[in-house]
């Protein structure tokens, strides 16, 4: 049996472009704004330095992110709860309840779209996400570091 990497490589290209459209609604959260949101969420604050690392993607763009984040009233500066040098964006209150409402609206749609599907299969799906992020985490990680 031939491994199918091709496939999957075109299964990701098009999950990857249904989830720009899925993010591309009248709710005003830009797609970029929503990742950096939800990652401060499930991480606690964070920094420049460390968004840069989480996203592998350079400062100057996670400074426009964080930016329209910060004018939008979605993130605050905070100091460093654990009393580091650098400032760490933290979530307001408002960036909470957008990032809830469009999280709300993302996992119904999910619902709908996995309506036919068994518990089995869509826990092995999430399981096999999962693993799959973290091996392009760990590829990126890897990638960087020779760079």
């Amino acid at each position: 049996m031939r491994r199918r990497i091709a496939d999957i490589e075109y299964e990701q290209m098009l999950l990857s472009r249904y989830t720009i459209a899925q993010h591309r609604s009248d709710d005003g959260l830009d797609r970029s704004v929503y990742l950096v949101l939800g990652r401060i969420h499930v991480d606690g604050p964070m920094s420049i330095a460390e968004l840069s690392e989480a996203f592998r993607l350079d400062v100057s763009t996670l400074q426009r992110q964080t930016g329209a984040a910060l004018r939008a009233g979605f993130v605050e500066r905070i100091a460093d709860p654990d009393g580091g040098p650098a400032r760490k964006f933290s979530l307001t209150d408002a960036g909470r309840e957008r990032l809830t409402n469009v999280r709300e609206r993302s996992v119904a749609a999910l619902e709908l779209i996995l309506d036919d599907w068994s518990e089995e299969d869509v826990g092995q799906f999430a399981d096999y996400l999962r693993r799959f992020n973290a091996s392009i985490e760990s590829y990126s990680a890897g990638e960087r570091g020779r760079g």
